[in-house]
């Protein structure tokens, strides 16, 4: 049978979230936002799972998340990078043998198992696939002086979640071509599909995703996640 692997990023420091700690260890009732990831991709199809949390925090996020909740699917506990893609690329290189990887943000709290799993078997058709919704506000394209250059039909524009799922074997090779490239071209990367559009050069699938499933950013993204579990 064919296997599939998580990666759970969540290495971010937060900073705009204004808190003391990270924000993937802030408490939504009663459990750290980080819980609430794993716990949804423990219960997926996945086989295992990458945590790959911030640098010093290997223990912290085994002894206080992984074990009280007694996760059997995570697998290792690596410290991430500096930018995003340096925190994918570790784990992609630690990852021992696979067949997909499903890549998730450890602060989009409220991804449902059902959309974990339907990707899975999206991904397993059409080799790399992403979550994502349909933006409900007219879109305006302003260049750098504040003018309106254009307004894009709203209907062909999504805005993007995660997981983003691949072919292990091809997202692998995108990223090590990715750092040969210099420094200065991979500031612009934001997430695992500009890198696998860059160099593999094949399309990838959009699976319609969940309004909930928000990525927690501010103290305004926290009230909502308070009301969100609240209302579970």
């Amino acid at each position: 049978m064919e296997k599939t692997t998580a990666i759970i990023l969540a290495a971010g420091q937060g900073r705009r979230m204004n808190a003391t700690i990270a924000k993937q260890y802030l408490m939504l009732e009663d459990k750290p936002v980080l819980y609430y990831s794993i716990k949804a991709f423990e219960d997926s199809l996945v086989d295992e799972i990458i945590i790959v949390c911030g640098q010093g925090q290997r223990d912290y996020c085994s002894n206080h998340i992984i074990a009280p909740a007694g996760f059997k699917k995570v697998i290792s506990v690596i410290e991430g990078g500096e930018e995003r893609y340096d925190s994918v690329s570790r784990a992609l290189i630690a990852i021992d043998n696979t067949d997909y990887v499903l890549i998730h943000d450890g602060a989009r709290p409220f991804i449902s198992t059902a959309l974990i799993n339907e990707v899975i078997e999206e991904v397993k058709e059409c080799k790399a696939c992403i979550v994502a919704v349909p933006v409900k506000d007219t879109i305006k394209l302003v260049d750098k002086e504040g003018w309106i250059r254009d307004t894009p039909a709203r209907e062909l524009i999504w805005q993007a979640q995660t997981p983003q799922a691949f072919k292990y074997s091809a997202i692998r090779k995108a990223y090590e071509q990715l750092y040969e490239e210099v420094e200065a071209d991979r500031k612009g990367i934001t997430d695992d599909a500009m890198v696998y559009e860059r160099f593999v050069k094949q399309p990838v699938k959009v699976v319609k995703g969940d309004y909930y499933n928000i990525k927690l950013t501010t103290q305004e993204d926290m009230i909502l996640a308070q009301g969100i579990v609240k209302g579970k």
